[in-house]
């Protein structure tokens, strides 16, 4: 029995894990009325962990603290809480603060929860290559976007942003949608960053929680599609490179993924960003 103990041991010890920020939190919100209620969640940490949090900010340099307060006026009372935990408990995420490595260029990553799942598997992809910063928010709608671009530039150089707006506007007029997406687009091009466009991942088989339904994730794929062909804006086909293997990476019942979802689509993200790197090089 004690043999069989050890190798037990042994097998979970040599299995190749995932990282923990990979794992999408439950309940991540997929429409406004939903972040909307979120947002007015009480902060659920202890006073403990508060005390430790502020003693931590306390401690880091003016530009660090900054972000952190950035952070905190920005991604709300789902996102925070368990941003301010990851902080305390030493973790890299999506969020945490990327210092630049002089020399590469500086990409944004903008977009819903979908892209807050891929960022880390983007910034691992592309160490080395890119800095890679992720918008302060999870950004929701178009309408979002337009309220708060600004806020998520920060006024900043930026070399390559990619982003995507589709789950959470499912429910957004075609036309109205289409629109958002024009004046996005030419906002984001004004900036002088090369821009690329994230194709909208596929609802789930079967029911789903958030109601998201193929239809509606064609119907903004297709609007999204048209958008930028005309402005000349390459894509990332998230949607065609994880609807072969939908039953193994996306959570059952569910629009979000699995880790191994993530860095699937993570590594497509990266492959796009390097392509663009590799064709505005200088001979």
């Amino acid at each position: 029995m004690k043999y069989f103990a050890w190798l037990l041991i042994i097998s979970v010890l040599i299995t190749p894990r995932l990282p923990a920020q990979t794992q999408p939190p439950k309940g991540e919100p997929t429409n406004a009325r939903e972040a909307a209620a979120q947002n007015k969640k009480p902060n659920s940490l202890t006073s403990e962990e508060q005390a430790a949090y502020e003693a931590m900010v306390a401690r880091l340099p003016p530009d660090e603290q900054a972000w952190e307060k950035t952070l905190q006026q920005n991604l709300g009372g789902f996102y925070f809480p368990i941003h301010q935990k990851d902080r305390i408990a030493g973790k890299v995420t999506a969020w945490s603060f990327v210092k630049d490595i002089p020399g590469q260029p500086r990409v944004l990553i903008i977009g819903d929860s979908i892209s807050r799942g891929y960022t880390m598997a983007v910034n691992r992809a592309l160490a080395g290559v890119a800095n890679v910063h992720r918008a302060p928010a999870n950004c929701g709608p178009t309408k979002a976007g337009l309220e708060k671009l600004d806020i998520w530039l920060n006024g900043e150089k930026w070399d390559y942003i990619t982003m995507n707006f589709g789950i959470h506007d499912r429910n957004t007029l075609p036309d109205e949608y289409r629109s958002n997406l024009e004046v996005l687009v030419k906002r984001l091009q004004q900036t002088g960053a090369k821009v690329i466009w994230v194709r909208t991942t596929p609802a789930p088989e079967g029911p789903n929680n958030e109601k998201y339904v193929s239809a509606q994730c064609d119907q903004v794929n297709k609007v999204a599609d048209e958008v930028m062909q005309k402005e000349k804006i390459p894509l990332v086909d998230l949607y065609g490179a994880v609807l072969p293997r939908i039953a193994e990476l996306q959570i059952p019942n569910n629009v979000h993924f699995t880790g191994p979802g993530y860095e699937v689509m993570g590594g497509e993200v990266a492959k796009a960003i390097r392509e663009q790197i590799a064709a505005n090089k200088v001979p």
